[in-house]
């Protein structure tokens, strides 16, 4: 939180008021009385017309309260890019990181920031027996774990925070068609192309990604992929391959973000000590 700090000044004295006339009160108050009942009577004539109740306004201290109280957050250090630390499912954030490209090989662009998230009790259901013996330096390198985590039905999501102020849906398309399409390929051979299109045609071009939209692509059980735009559901796939495929992008060999990923391995490490 930025604190302003503004340089101590003299505050010039007010000359001391007049009492204010005991006539002038109350006829200001009878005043603001029927201008009240007025507001009050127009609100219940609207909701009889149109056969709706008319909710009672909220309180003030009510907004203020709900204001104030924000979720916790971490913050993407390069683009300043904010992840809740817990999703609205109950899944935990595990790691954030970068997303680059680069322009002719040249200029490095930050196209979004994103943040893998599972919960606690999904990874130690799927995983704690298999590597309970295991410490947690030791389970940070294991690529048999990863390995597990990406093939298991294990619900996961990877929120992705645009950040860079001209991206088109349509750039968006034609990355993942490249990146998924290769992880599609690596784990699945060459007859995926019908399985990539079904992806990637979910992003049509009605869709708007000025810088600070959310992304939002989960793996739920059954390894069902849901993808999610502004909060919005837009499509769903049901395929094993295409949710190990796109979350090897952040979590698995050659990842996006090196530094974010081992972070998330090092967080699921110590869930499964926990």
């Amino acid at each position: 939180m930025v604190s302003l700090r503004f340089p101590t000044a003299a505050i010039p004295r007010l000359p001391p008021s007049q009492a204010p006339n005991g006539v002038a009160i109350a006829a200001t108050v009878a005043a603001v009385a029927a201008a009240a009942a007025a507001v009050a009577a127009s609100l219940t004539l609207t909701g009889k017309s149109t056969g709706r109740p008319v909710p009672h306004p909220a309180p003030l201290w009510a907004s203020l309260s709900l204001a104030d109280a924000a979720a916790p957050s971490s913050v993407e250090p390069r683009t300043g890019a904010t992840f809740p630390t817990e999703a609205a499912v109950g899944r935990r954030l595990l790691g954030i990181g970068l997303r680059k490209t680069s322009v002719l090989g040249l200029k490095s662009i930050d196209v979004y920031a994103f943040g893998v998230y599972a919960d606690d009790n999904d990874l130690k259901q799927q995983l704690k027996e298999k590597y309970s013996k295991f410490s947690v330096s030791e389970l940070k390198g294991n690529g048999e774990l990863i390995n597990d985590a990406l093939e298991r039905d294990i619900p996961m999501t990877v929120r992705l925070q645009i950040v860079y102020g001209r991206l088109s849906i349509r750039s968006v398309r034609s990355a993942f068609e490249k990146s998924v399409g290769s992880r599609l390929q690596k784990f699945g051979g060459q007859d995926t192309k019908e399985l990539l299109q079904s992806f990637v045609a979910v992003f049509k071009d009605e869709y708007k990604l000025p810088k600070g939209s959310v992304i939002e692509l989960s793996r739920e059980s059954n390894h069902v992929l849901k993808i999610c735009i502004e909060g919005e559901e837009v499509g769903s796939i049901q395929s094993k391959l295409l949710c190990k495929s796109l979350l090897d992008l952040y979590i698995g060999d050659d990842s996006f973000d090196e530094n974010a990923k081992d972070g998330i391995h090092e967080n699921i490490a110590s869930i499964l000590k926990s």
